[in-house]
């Protein structure tokens, strides 16, 4: 792949040549290529609006400025077309108009071209609304050509690796990344209106935790010490709780030294809050409200996935060892004692992968590879074991917590627990993470002193959720993979 899309009227590597021989030869005739100021004073979308319904009729005096994706010279006329953000807009410069000379320098334009564009907005003889030429400025020289304007940028990874192509040959690829933004804001819109606080914690940490994950690491010089990019928001976030914030969230980049798939992204954005008072009902109802604003914003700015409409709240909720048990055919919990008849029962429904020896992990190991791709509609599976949630609380039955998680389509969209804020608890779970991180699993994070003895000041009761925003847009838009939700996706060098 050489990284660019195939050239028209020649190879690149002429077209590239001839475009900065032009580039020289406007500068020595006084005209810059580049660093022109130009203030349009409507967009492309309100000019055409604007234009006269009667053909050959004048109208209104406008400027807009874009760029050039279409060049048509016709006799004395030469027509082009510019797109802004906004949509398309006919130009067209006549030897019969207000500047003949714009005749030969519009045609002399090359595509990708943006331009700046003063004159009278008229309608053709075809009905198109048009800008007739009275100014022209080139705003900024396009040294290398847009993909073909009626394939666009068809190459998959090619898509991926030169976004900007893509985006700009195919504008309803924008949408997208404009429903995206749209559910964010929807998101934020939710917790704010719940009186939750916006707050930003730190990307460099010294003890990368609230999750198991490789963290990338990094050093800071000045210090002399090693950092870690953070891969979750949780600890920070709960330190607040103990400062006194009662409703605290923050929407952040997160990372994690992980491989790339449809579903994962070494850096991917997540959404945490922390209520204080609340528990694992309170962040059901949030993870709800929240999923059915988002569904509503992204179909206000777009096209949606059928998926949507099974959306509505409230969802069903479904523990654990019942779906595991439907799957087995057997009773997870009359088989507690006995992990090896568990894990036989596993293998003769199908389960390939490594089953650990202790019964907690291995009812979330058999879940996690026989269930959960298989819940297809939005469901609440609660009553995670303990083993697997270190910073749940204990249920009433103390082999499992108080978490759910909100899966859709066979996979992971919210993570949410009535948080553990006993000091001594806790910290007995880090110190059982830490003994298994010596063991040599560089997942496990490192024992954080400073938190446990943030937890010792006393901690509120508080609800806690994580939602992860890539993959509640894959949902709402259909997008097969995370890569078509992430504008600029981590790839692998060329």
């Amino acid at each position: 792949m050489t990284g660019e899309p195939p050239a028209a009227g020649g190879s690149l590597a002429q077209i590239l040549e001839e475009r900065r021989r032009k580039a020289v030869l406007l500068s020595a005739s006084g005209v810059r290529p580049w660093g022109v100021d130009f203030t349009p004073d409507h967009s492309c979308r309100e000019a055409a609006g604007l234009a006269p319904p009667d053909v050959g009729a004048k109208g209104a005096e406008v400027a807009v400025a874009g760029r050039i994706l279409g060049l048509r010279p016709s006799g004395g006329i030469t027509f082009a077309d510019i797109f802004d953000a906004t949509g398309r807009l006919q130009l067209l410069a006549s030897a019969d108009g207000p500047n003949p000379a714009l005749v030969q320098r519009l045609g002399e334009m090359d595509l990708g071209d943006i331009v700046g564009a003063r004159g009278v907005l008229t309608r053709t003889r075809r009905g198109e609304p048009s800008l007739e030429l009275s100014e022209l400025s080139l705003l900024a020289k396009a040294l290398r050509p847009p993909a073909g304007k009626h394939t666009g940028v068809v190459d998959t990874e090619l898509r991926y690796r030169r976004r900007y192509l893509d985006l700009l040959t195919t504008p309803e690829h924008q949408v997208v990344f404009r429903q995206r933004s749209a559910v964010v804001s929807s998101l934020r819109r939710t917790l704010d209106g719940r009186g939750f606080l916006e707050v930003e914690t730190p990307i460099l940490q010294p003890i990368p935790g609230g999750g198991e994950a490789r963290p990338f690491k990094t050093h800071h010089n000045s210090l002399g010490t090693d950092l870690y990019l953070r891969i979750a928001l949780e600890l920070y976030l709960k330190r607040l709780l103990v400062a006194g914030f009662e409703r605290v969230y923050e929407v952040g980049r997160v990372f994690r030294n992980e491989g790339l798939s449809p579903r994962h992204n070494p850096e991917f954005t997540l959404l945490e809050a922390y209520q204080a008072y609340g528990n694992l009902a309170s962040m059901m109802d949030l993870c709800e409200a929240m999923v059915a604003g988002a569904a509503a914003a992204a179909a206000e700015a777009g096209p949606v996935a059928d998926s949507v409409r099974d959306l509505a709240p409230p969802f069903p909720r479904q523990s654990m060892t019942e779906l595991v048990g439907a799957r087995l055919g057997v009773d997870p919990l009359s088989l507690w004692a006995r992990p090896g008849e568990l894990a036989a029962s596993a293998r003769e429904a199908g389960a390939t992968g490594s089953l650990p020896d202790t019964p907690g992990e291995l009812l979330f190991a058999i879940y996690e590879e026989l269930v959960e791709p298989t819940i297809w509609a939005p469901t609440f599976v609660t009553d995670y074991p303990v083993e697997v949630s270190p910073l749940a609380r204990r249920s009433l039955d103390p082999r499992f917590c108080e978490r759910f998680e909100l899966v859709a389509q066979g996979r992971e969209l919210a993570n949410a627990f009535s948080e553990l804020n006993d000091p001594v608890e806790q910290r007995r779970r880090l110190e059982d993470q830490a003994r298994r991180r010596e063991l040599g699993n560089p997942e496990v994070p490192p024992f954080d002193e400073d938190f446990v003895a943030a937890l010792e000041h006393g901690m509120p009761p508080a609800g806690g959720i994580g939602l992860g925003v890539d993959r509640l847009v894959m949902l709402l838009v259909g997008a097969p993979s995370i890569r078509d939700a992430v504008l600029f996706p981590t790839l692998r060098p060329e």
